[in-house]
């Protein structure tokens, strides 16, 4: 199955992207993510001001199959969170890229973080690995 893995994002292994533009970051979860999940019903956010490592668990997204933490996949400080994710979950689901981001943050040292990170080939490649192993 062929996912949506937008070229200008960067991807953790763990499933989620991170957008950087500037000086800040707004990460979600990848669209192979989300229908691993199925259908997405409750997603915790963390509070603004929050410093998070690198790899850190920062959010909980539950659907009618599983819970799932949210991994941050560079360090930083929490600058805004998606509040419509409180009421419209489900937007994780229809437009996870877009719409449905979750945090953003004012990175640390995003130049050091995204050397870990996977460009869209690559992670399109990693999904397929893991698809392979099932």
């Amino acid at each position: 199955m062929a996912y949506n893995t937008p070229q200008d994002c960067l991807y953790a292994k763990s499933h989620e992207w991170v957008r950087i533009e500037g000086d800040e970051a707004t990460i979600g979860i990848s669209d192979y993510a989300q229908h691993a999940l199925g259908d997405v019903v409750f997603a915790e956010l963390p509070d603004i001001g929050r410093k998070l490592s690198k790899g850190e668990s920062f959010g909980v997204v539950e659907s009618v199959k599983a819970a799932s933490d949210v991994y941050a996949p560079i360090s930083g400080e929490v600058i805004a969170i998606n509040e419509a994710l409180l009421d419209a979950p489900e937007t994780l689901n229809s437009d996870p890229y877009d719409a449905g981001w979750i945090i953003r943050l004012r990175p640390d040292n995003a130049e050091a973080d995204r050397a870990d990170l996977l460009d869209a080939a690559a992670y399109e490649q990693h999904v397929e690995d893991e698809a392979s192993k099932h």
